[in-house]
């Protein structure tokens, strides 16, 4: 039979064929056919002469090629066919198509449809063919029959499209279906029907079927829709990813993980290349990747921003087009986290309306952690954005030198850490990923080296955490470190000392690092440059701390450990040691060679040889000949000769240059540190050894010290030529002279008091020596001071410092104040009859703790030690705190009248200093310090009857211990406050006031000690009416500051703005005010400028969270919301607009009462223009916000069933404008808005006016004088410009503003069509008209001024011609 309908195809007409064909039963055809196919005997041409026998012209025909066509899909979806056989079916079929009329076309659709969605497809082949049936449809131009109406063959096809999309798909078949749509002409909304179906699908597949899917639905984005594409790949992996971390953060779940890390981790991956490769083919696709990124800066970026999509963005700058904006879009977006999270930790206004989110460090944290699944394609944005992070918010440098971590205020604490983030992302990189190592260590190198001028220590810091990881790793890229090593010379002392510093660790596991550094070091140190010598003696000094010679102490005996991996490296073999010893004399006999260079390197080298000293005992030897032939060379040994040093050794005098050659002092001051450190250390280990034989060195230099110290106290000023007759003036040599040798003797001194101290027993004729000591150093001290001033010479501030080391000071402060042993009384009472060494000791105490403050380190031994720094601070702290409570400032004035500050208000210095440098540095150290300073005698008995493991439950909150020692503080301050009006000492409440606020600092927001505090403050600042306007802003500063983290401050503005009112009067002289006094503490003397300047910084203050909350609603709004979120999307944002709401109606009662006040002329009305301008600039940004809104706003009111419905109609409506207007949706003018207009328009515009009225009309009434003119004219251009400008510009701004404000209000009353304008009157003020008359009764006066002025000018000047006066 088949041949026979082979044969009769093959002619040329095709009647027998019909006739023939018509002749067969329909089962008996296909029977046929499927026969042929199964065999693959000629099923191609079988089928073609079957459809030649039955054409499409003819009704019959064409119901029976419909019914072939049926049953060759059926038979495709079999499996039964070869590929060959299969393909050829397919490919005659596609071109048969088209002949199909309309209607057999739909049915023929209709057919797959329900195919699809009753899951009756066996292998999808046939899928092949829908493409081909939607494109033949979409061309019928006829009205085809479709349901119970008629449409066209596009719309037919929009409809089977919907009823295909609304179905359910069988998950095996997606990826061909998705695939088989970019083969379809599809509308913009048939796409975003297609992409919704898609992306519903992805949570119902295997993850390992999502890279395909994603790469058809990527390829079926370019015909649009797609931002909704990028959209919902991240918003599934963004799911996708925090339930794996929930899963993970479960112990109980850890056996039930559904998806393996690995495998999650490689599918991103993969799913990220195919985006960035189609991103590659579709730049349009890279546009909307970028818009998403924006758009999660500006709104809540929990939706689009998150450690998947951050991964995206990073490899997408591997494309050249997209590399700079998307690292300039994540740098924005890291600085901004930084930015909001400050700004809600310091409100709890805000905290209360934002809930918390997660942080974008923590997300590119997780993305480098994740990269170690084979993500190379993230690795290299990874270390540029750490580096792009650290280059931009590193440390800056000002003209004046100093280093400042970013520009100031508010930005200063988000540059650190974006800059800390920086470092974060390329140490964990370097630790994950060998191969970029080499690169992150050769920029971090090159920045060190190149960089020399500005602050490198973030830098350096990464250099020393990259090398502490792993020194031994580092061996691969030592010869990038030795090629740096060359540079050493040229680079500053700092960097030196914090680049080899850092490198030590590499030092002792490279041998060939060493010995290239040790050539470096060398050459440095006969180098013609006074830095390279120093540098050289900095990096000798540092490889003779850490390569330790045989028998030395134990890192556990020195006061400063190595760190764990320099101690795993120095215990490798016995041999290293041994060696050693060799090494470090050798080193030894090149320092001694700086002994005769200058000064400076001599002074490193005396700094350092007491940390050398202390890790590397067996260098003690060496070190202390070295020093003890030093001093003999500036020591008279004559036990007579006064005095007993020589100090004109010490003086290079060339030409008329006269300079420092020989530190002495500096010198004594190592000497007695090495020995002190060798007598206690060593020495009792020699005892017990009965070796003894190395005791002579240092019992030369204690016969020494002993001897200068008696002959000091015998010489007189005269014998050292400094007596009150000598010139001490900067300007002739002999001054210059004079005062070096001053500065030396007070070294000196200061030296042998802590020698003297430490080594008396509280012997009291040591004691009286140590006093001759202070008294020879106080007499210089005064003569200096009164010859030159204090703190004006060089020198002075060159040496200011003091020799006493920190222990020392905390020791001796100890046994002043606080030694009440019955032995140590006598000896002590010589010491503390002098209230001049008294106040010495604090003074020093002080020192120390400012210079902490400002380089992070004091000098002297172990300055360089947070540990011990800290324990001496916290001793030291104990001893001021006892010293203050218990002599109150009060009591100890009252008895004595001395010049300077008293002993007890010194005290309460150093505590405000001590306070603030621990909550500087030594942050996680609170509670330790806290518990250090002692007190809470309650909890203390507590542990008396606890066992020790008790003792550590028993344990007591920052939060109390704090509030402990704000009581003592407090009470101090009541005393002050209850004193007479001329006993006030308003230094001491200053600094009372400043104490309290670094200790409110660590109370809990949430616990009753802070309430206490802000209720106590409050009342303080009520009942107390001090007139001194620092203690006040002080006060007011601190209330604030207690305020805002509790509640919004905006009723506290208000009522003190009331008594700013009450206090200075109405701008209309006729009103009289009533005083609130709500607070005492504003009066007439303070409440401008002080308080008023306050007010309007806090003001400004809430107007700045106000406008972060209308961007966030912005920013909400500009995202579209997918239909998942449904009708609560919205709803969020209600509690913020009201609250954003309320916040300005009381900002505008506080700006209503202070436009109406009569405040002095300059910064307060300056401040108050601008913070107005900024206060109308918001309603506008408020206004405009409600005047435009997100389309699902319409919908909210709708079933989700119609919402859902009309969506995709909405989203297309939207795309030619962003927002749809506020009065289309239900909810239209909130009645607390239409109140905020109408109290704007009533009680703050009009008011505005008439304060512009009253500052022009009292600079009218301003006296200005004819003279005074003249004077103007000639005075400094620029000044008076810059003056003229600060004060004329914001009154333009002002009404520009409130113009901006009252126009967006008139467009939001026609669309809301509610009358917003009604309460808002426009003022005339703005019709800028020339008056005539007005204008010439002006130049009246003009005319008259200057012909009185030319009259003047002859009486004075009546020499000079006439005609010359009028051309001045």
């Amino acid at each position: 039979m088949d041949q026979k309908i082979l044969s009769l195809a093959a002619e040329k007409t095709a009647d027998r064929l019909q006739k023939f064909l018509q002749t067969l039963k329909e089962d008996d055809l296909a029977n046929l056919l499927q026969n042929q196919a199964v065999k693959g005997k000629a099923a191609g041409a079988l089928l073609r002469a079957i459809f030649k026998g039955f054409p499409c012209s003819e009704e019959a025909g064409a119901l029976r090629r419909l019914k072939i066509y049926s049953c060759c899909v059926q038979l495709l979806e079999s499996g039964d066919l070869q590929k060959e056989v299969a393909s050829e079916i397919i490919g005659f079929l596609m071109l048969e198509v088209h002949s199909f009329p309309g209607a057999l076309l739909v049915e023929l659709a209709n057919e797959f449809v329900d195919a699809i969605k009753e899951g009756n497809l066996m292998n999808g082949k046939s899928l092949e063919l829908l493409p081909i049936i939607f494109t033949a449809l979409a061309t019928k131009t006829e009205n085809l029959a479709y349901g119970k109406g008629e449409l066209s063959g596009e719309e037919c096809k929009k409809q089977l499209i919907n009823t295909l999309c609304s179905g359910r798909w069988d998950h095996q078949y997606v990826i061909q279906l998705t695939s088989m749509f970019k083969d379809v002409p599809l509308t913009a909304e048939e796409v975003e029907i297609v992409v919704e179906k898609v992306l519903t699908m992805f949570s119902k597949l295997n993850l390992q079927e999502i890279p395909p899917l994603v790469c058809q639905l990527l390829v079926l984005s370019s015909k649009g829709s797609r931002k909704r594409v990028l959209e919902g790949i991240i918003a599934f992996f963004n799911k996708l990813d925090k339930q794996h971390s929930e899963e993970q953060s479960g112990d109980e779940l850890l056996d039930f993980v559904t998806v393996p890390s690995g495998e999650l981790r490689h599918v991103e991956g993969t799913i990220i290349l195919h985006i960035v490769f189609a991103i590659k083919l579709d730049c349009e696709l890279g546009r909307e990747l970028l818009k998403l990124l924006k758009a999660g800066q500006q709104g809540d970026f929990s939706s689009n921003i998150c450690p998947f999509s951050i991964a995206l963005f990073l490899s997408v700058t591997r494309i050249q087009r997209f590399e700079e904006q998307v690292f300039d879009l994540l740098k924005s977006l890291v600085i901004k986290s930084f930015k909001d999270l400050q700004l809600l930790q310091g409100s709890k206004f805000l905290q209360n309306l934002v809930p918390h989110r997660c942080c974008v460090s923590t997300m590119i944290l997780e993305v480098v952690k994740n990269s170690v699944h084979s993500w190379d394609h993230v690795t290299q944005g990874l270390v540029e954005l750490g580096f792009i992070l650290m280059d931009s918010y590193g440390p800056k440098k000002i003209p004046d030198g100093k280093t400042i971590e970013a520009s100031s205020g508010l930005s200063r604490m988000p540059n650190q850490h974006a800059c800390k983030l920086g470092a974060n992302i390329l140490l964990e990189t370097f630790k994950i990923h060998e191969m970029i190592r080499q690169e992150i260590l050769e920029q971090v190198l090159n920045r060190v080296v190149t960089r020399g001028s500005s602050p490198i220590t973030h830098f350096i810091d990464l250099l020393s955490n990259i090398i502490m990881y792993s020194p031994l790793v580092l061996q691969s890229c030592s010869s990038k470190v030795t090629e740096t090593f060359d540079y050493l010379s040229f680079l500053p002392l700092q960097t030196v000392q914090g680049l080899l510093k850092a490198v030590q660790p590499l030092l002792k596991v490279s041998l060939s690092v060493r010995d290239s550094l040790i050539l470096v070091l060398r050459k440095a140190m006969f180098a013609s440059q006074l830095d390279a010598r120093k540098s050289a003696v900095a990096g000798f000094l540092l490889l003779l701390k850490n390569f330790k010679v045989l028998g030395s102490l134990s890192s556990s005996q020195c006061s400063q450990s190595i760190g764990i991996s320099q101690v795993h490296v120095d215990v490798h073999s016995r041999y290293n040691s041994v060696a050693n010893e060799t090494f470090c004399l050798e080193i030894m006999d090149s320092l001694r060679r700086c002994l005769g260079q200058q000064a400076d390197v001599r002074l490193m080298l005396y700094e350092g040889f007491y940390d050398v000293l202390r890790r590397n005992s067996q260098l003690a030897n060496s070190i202390m000949q070295t020093l003890l032939s030093q001093l003999k060379q500036f020591y008279e040994p004559e036990p007579d000769v006064l005095p007993p040093l020589k100090l004109e050794a010490c003086i290079l005098t060339q030409g008329d240059q006269i300079s420092l050659q020989e530190p002495l002092d500096c010198l004594l001051c190592c000497i007695q540190h090495c020995l002190a450190w060798y007598k206690s250390r060593v020495v009792p280990l020699q005892q017990k050894e009965e070796e003894e034989e190395e005791e002579g060195f240092y019992q030369d230099l204690d016969d020494m010290l002993e001897s200068i110290t008696s002959r000091m106290i015998k010489s007189e000023l005269e014998d050292f030529e400094l007596d009150k007759s000598a010139d001490f003036s900067q300007n002739t040599g002999i001054g210059i002279k004079n005062n070096i040798c001053a500065f030396l003797v007070m070294g000196v001194c200061e030296v042998l008091i802590e020698y003297n101290f430490s080594i008396s027993n509280f012997s009291k004729n040591k004691f009286e020596e140590v006093l001759s000591l202070f008294m020879c150093y106080k007499e210089l001290s005064d003569i200096l001071n009164e010859k030159t001033g204090k703190g004006k010479t060089k020198m002075a501030n060159k040496t200011n410092d003091s020799f006493l080391s920190m222990k020392f000071v905390s020791d001796l402060l100890t046994a002043l104040f606080r030694d009440s042993t019955q032995s140590h009384e006598e000896s002590l009472s010589v010491l503390r009859s002098s209230n001049d060494f008294m106040r010495y000791a604090v003074s020093v105490a002080l020192q120390k703790v400012q210079q902490l403050k400002e380089t992070g380190h004091v000098s002297g031994p172990d300055g360089q030690n947070p540990e011990k720094v800290f324990q001496n601070l916290c001793d030291i702290t104990r001893v001021l705190l006892w010293r203050y409570t218990s002599i109150p400032t009060s009591v100890e004035e009252s008895g004595k009248k001395e010049k300077g500050k008293s002993i007890s208000l010194l005290c309460l210095e150093g505590l405000q200093k001590i306070f603030s440098a621990v909550q500087q540095f030594y942050q996680p150290k609170i509670h330790q310090f806290l518990r250090a300073l002692g007190g809470l005698f309650s909890f203390d008995k507590l542990a008396l009857y606890a066992t020790d493991k008790e003792e550590e439950e028993v344990e007591v909150s920052v939060t109390q211990r704090a509030a402990f020692q704000i009581r003592q503080f407090q009470r101090s301050l009541l005393n002050i406050l209850s004193s007479q009006e001329e006993d006030f000492n308003s230094k001491e409440a200053l600094l009372l006031v400043t104490v309290l606020s670094n200790l409110s600092k660590l109370l809990e927001p949430s616990s009753t000690q802070f309430v206490q505090m802000l209720s106590w403050t409050t009342e303080i600042c009520k009942e107390n009416s001090w007139e001194d306007a620092s203690f006040c802003k002080g006060l007011m500063n601190l209330l604030f500051s207690l305020h805002v983290l509790c509640k919004s401050p905006v009723t506290l503005l208000r009522d003190l703005s009331q008594d700013i009112h009450g206090h200075l009067g109405d701008i209309d002289q006729d009103v009289e005010v009533e005083k609130t006094n709500h607070f005492a503490m504003v009066n007439l003397r303070t409440a401008a400028p002080t308080v008023c300047l306050l007010l309007l910084s806090q003001a400004e203050r809430v107007l700045e969270e106000v406008d972060w909350l209308i961007t966030k609603l912005k920013g909400q709004v500009s995202q579209e919301i997918i239909p998942e979120a449904s009708s609560q999307a919205t709803l969020p944002n209600h509690p913020i607009e009201k609250a954003i709401i309320i916040q300005l109606g009381t900002l505008l009662t506080f700006f209503h009462e202070l436009v109406q006040t009569a405040l002095p002329s300059g910064s307060c009305v300056d401040t108050l223009l601008k913070d107005l301008c900024k206060m109308y600039t918001i309603l506008t940004a408020l206004v405009r916000y409600k005047g435009a809104d997100n389309p699902r706003r319409m919908v909210d009111h709708l079933t989700p069933c119609i919402q859902t419905a009309v969506w995709p109609f909405l989203r297309r409506c939207s795309s030619g404008y962003k927002y749809l207007q506020v009065c289309q949706h239900s909810r239209g003018i909130p009645k607390n808005m239409e109140k905020l207009v109408k109290l704007s328009g009533s009680h703050l515009t009009p008011l505005c006016y008439s304060f512009i009225s009253y500052i022009q009309n009292k600079k009218s009434k301003s006296p200005k004088h004819t003279g005074e003119k003249k004077k103007e004219k000639t005075a400094a251009g620029p000044t008076a410009m810059a003056r003229a400008l600060r004060e004329t510009k914001p009154i333009p701004n002002l009404i520009f503003a409130i113009e901006q404000y009252e126009k967006f209000l008139i467009h939001l009353s026609k669309r809301s069509k509610v009358n917003l304008m009604q309460h808002i009157k426009l003022s005339t003020s703005r019709d800028f008209k020339i008056k005539g008359n007005v204008l010439d009764m002006v130049l009246q006066e003009d005319e008259d001024e200057d012909e009185e002025g030319t009259a003047s000018e002859l009486e004075g000047q009546n020499k000079e011609p006439a005609k010359k006066k009028r051309k001045k």
